[in-house]
């Protein structure tokens, strides 16, 4: 997909992505990472202990903390989420 300036985008995953579905695999992961750090937050863990609580390194919760969505897999944002006690849902709505 080529994009100019004067595109319009609906978000910014759609902005930087190459096609629909790659746009829609960056904001479902987005989201995984902001529910899983207001977890955190919540039980206001450093990241030491939310790292020792997910089965990560405390580098890679920095990392998901700082929103750094390309670093991490759906596949690995669900383990996470299941490691806090979490269940992960997935609903598919009609695209506009």
């Amino acid at each position: 997909m080529k994009k100019t300036k004067s595109d319009k985008y609906a978000s910014v995953w759609d902005a930087i992505a190459d096609t629909p579905a790659q746009a829609a695999n960056l904001r479902a992961r987005a989201e995984l990472m902001r529910q899983i750090a207001a977890v955190i937050k919540r039980n206001k863990w450093t990241q030491v202990r939310a790292a020792s609580h997910c089965g990560i390194t405390q580098p890679r919760m920095n990392d998901l903390l700082r929103g750094r969505v390309s670093y991490f897999s759906l596949d690995a944002l669900v383990n996470i989420a299941t490691a806090i006690g979490r269940q992960v849902h997935v609903e598919l709505e009609a695209a506009e």
